[in-house]
């Protein structure tokens, strides 16, 4: 029998070159955001949280150092390892794909930050993560997704990119395909083989999401369009951030 063909995340974020490619990734804006939320959201100092996505767990560990209960959980076994160097009484991670029941909760806030969603070729399993997260919600828990804003991203797609990282040069290719956005990187590893990773990320609407949203038994409290939590403007926003309640 063939054997299944590995789901593209399950690969890419394991790999040293997405860390190299992204390392970049602004710390202070991403500190800022969470700043923000955590004004916005006013949890109590007791509030047990859940970072869905959380990857080598830069977000958990500032939530952490808030003086949060935070658990951190993500797909990547490589980027789990390097997070658990930082794991205390109060943060801990797990290696959890989202689709599965969370055996961690209940949960007073679960986030999912920073396009961290809408990876997987079959949309009804967006629904059972989505479900998944909410059986792990407290009632009256809330859940903030932070999206891209598909509108304007598909708008101002840069189509072609090239990129050197610390003597890597990646070429990056960027289209529409189907219902997806996809991001094809291309480059030489440090041994000169050629290697060839790609990002899909369904192109979700606000009316999409929405959708899912009921399906999941989650009720949309707002939209929020922007890391200074700016009112959603469909033409203008550079994110879709939504607030959801249980």
């Amino acid at each position: 029998m063939p054997q299944p063909v590995a789901e593209w995340f399950s690969t890419w974020f394991d790999s040293p070159y997405y860390h190299l490619l992204y390392r970049d990734r602004n710390h202070s804006e991403a500190q800022a955001f969470i700043d923000e939320l955590l004004v916005h959201l006013h949890p109590k100092p007791a509030t047990r949280l859940l970072d869905l996505g959380c990857g080598k767990g830069r977000h958990a560990i500032y939530l952490s150092e808030k003086g949060y209960d935070v658990t951190g959980v993500d797909l990547s076994p490589e980027s789990i390892d390097y997070a658990r160097q930082y794991a205390t009484e109060q943060l801990r991670f797990y290696v959890h794909d989202m689709r599965d029941p969370l055996p961690y909760g209940p949960f007073d806030f679960i986030f999912n930050l920073f396009t961290s969603f809408g990876y997987f070729a079959n949309e009804t399993e967006n629904v059972v993560a989505l479900r998944s997260a909410a059986a792990a919600l407290r009632p009256g828990g809330k859940m903030v997704i932070d999206f891209m804003n598909t509108e304007l991203t598909v708008r101002e797609l840069v189509a072609r990119e090239e990129k050197t990282v610390d003597g890597i040069t990646f070429q990056l290719r960027r289209h529409l395909d189907n219902d997806f956005i996809v991001k094809e990187i291309s480059f030489a590893d440090r041994e000169g083989q050629p290697q060839h990773f790609e990002e899909r990320v369904r192109a979700l609407s606000q009316e999409r999401f929405e959708e899912y949203f009921q399906m999941a038994g989650l009720r949309l409290a707002e939209v929020l369009g922007d890391y200074h939590l700016a009112p959603y403007t469909e033409k203008t926003s550079p994110r879709m951030i939504f607030i959801l309640k249980k």
